[in-house]
């Protein structure tokens, strides 16, 4: 059986990942996708796997996210989508405002780790075919950043990191929101397409006052010494393409590739409607540095 003949399994998961302080359970909703291979039911296949993270304001579903791990399930890769416990996200568009607010860069890590040990322990679906020794992380955005830290903390759980439009630096906005919240202890965000007052509590600073060297996201991808790949739109927000020249001169030992009129989606949008050829390049360009790592 071929590759484009082999049916395409897509199965959802949840994962217990911790209590807030409140203790109100959390959880990681996620789904994976792989092709069924003709040895599955001896577990004979054996799968890279590909863990892909979204950024802030985004998850499992948004966009190409969904069409993106279908190509690279397609490809040959364990692929797991999934949302971060406290991206504010349950059911449907950011249904957990509250949770949202509570994010941290810290709690991201944990629920890494809880999802990396749901893979080695066999917990996530069809995990018989899933290659644990050959785990790659793709992160979009903020994403990208979380994925840098955590293959700098774990450099033995990860074999390669991808990042699409990557964040250069940890603390995302400017001084009078980081003002707003010291003197009320929240601060909000405008989501242009929901429409929503999106909530940032004061310990979003707390986490990175007390991780700063951890989070210090361009000299952890300088210390990296495992195979790295930083793809970015020539059209993104200049903050983002200020920030990708200090991560590729700040370690210019990893692999860059530029996406030609590539914005922050490479020109997808919510709800997804159809590729683009910037998407299609990225695709492309992963796929070959994930065959190569």
């Amino acid at each position: 059986m071929s590759t484009h003949e082999a049916e395409m399994i897509q199965e959802p998961f949840i994962l217990e990942a911790g209590q807030l302080p409140s203790g109100e359970p959390l959880y990681i909703r996620g789904e994976i996708r792989t092709l069924a291979g003709s040895g599955e039911a001896s577990g004979a296949v054996r799968r890279p796997v590909l863990i892909i993270c979204h950024g802030f304001k985004g998850f499992k579903d948004w966009g190409f996210f969904p069409y993106a791990a279908r190509r690279f399930a397609e490809a040959g890769f364990y692929t797991v989508t999934f949302n971060f416990s406290c991206n504010g996200v349950a059911e449907t568009d950011f249904d957990e405002l509250d949770k949202f607010a509570l994010n941290t860069y810290s709690r991201e890590q944990q629920d890494l780790t809880y999802l990396l040990h749901a893979l080695g322990i066999g917990e996530l679906p069809r995990s018989e075919q899933a290659d644990t020794g050959k785990v790659c992380l793709l992160g979009h955005s903020r994403g990208g950043g979380s994925s840098i830290v955590y293959a700098a903390d774990h450099p033995d759980e990860i074999s390669a990191v991808v990042t699409w439009n990557g964040i250069a630096k940890a603390d995302l906005f400017d001084d009078a929101f980081k003002e707003q919240i010291a003197e009320q202890g929240v601060a909000y965000v405008a989501n242009a397409r929901t429409g929503q007052q999106m909530p940032i509590r004061a310990s979003f600073y707390e986490d990175l006052k007390e991780q700063g060297e951890r989070f210090d996201i361009v000299k952890r991808l300088a210390g990296l010494e495992l195979p790295v790949l930083q793809v970015q739109g020539d059209q993104d927000s200049p903050r983002l393409r200020e920030g990708f020249e200090a991560l590729r001169l700040g370690a210019p030992q990893h692999g860059i590739a530029s996406i030609q009129a590539g914005n922050h989606t490479f020109g997808a949008v919510h709800p997804f409607a159809s590729t683009t050829p910037q998407l299609e390049e990225a695709i492309r360009v992963t796929l070959e540095f994930l065959k190569r790592s």
